[in-house]
């Protein structure tokens, strides 16, 4: 089903992310992922993302997701133009520090899928 909850439904698209979490803001980053707002499940839902998880393993922080809208751009331009979004990042970026893999217009460093099983 796409995000806007029409019949005519696009493939999952799995993604994969990876960042860096600054050692100083771990906690603070923890904490707010444990009492993650309303508003912000509630966008990342809207704009088609599911079954999204963030790992943590050291100073990595890992995310998967499975989006299934119809226009991914436009859907991730949408959650970058919420204020709630924008609020919530501004509390979380700073937590952040790009890997050496970022590429241009993304701050988590997109994952080339090399396998997958259903």
């Amino acid at each position: 089903m796409s995000a806007t909850g029409d019949e005519a439904a696009a493939p999952v698209r799995r993604l994969g992310k990876l960042i860096r979490l600054r050692p100083e803001h771990r906690e603070e980053y923890l904490r707010l992922h444990a009492e993650v707002w309303p508003e912000v499940r509630a966008i990342l839902t809207a704009c088609g993302l599911r079954n999204y998880s963030i790992f943590l393993e050291g100073e990595l922080l890992f995310s998967y997701a499975e989006y299934v809208g119809d226009d991914y751009a436009a859907d991730m331009a949408r959650m970058a133009a919420d204020p709630v979004t924008r609020r919530w990042w501004q509390l979380t970026d700073p937590c952040q520090e790009q890997t050496e893999g970022a590429v241009p217009g993304e701050w988590w460093t997109p994952m080339r899928e090399v396998f997958h099983h259903d």
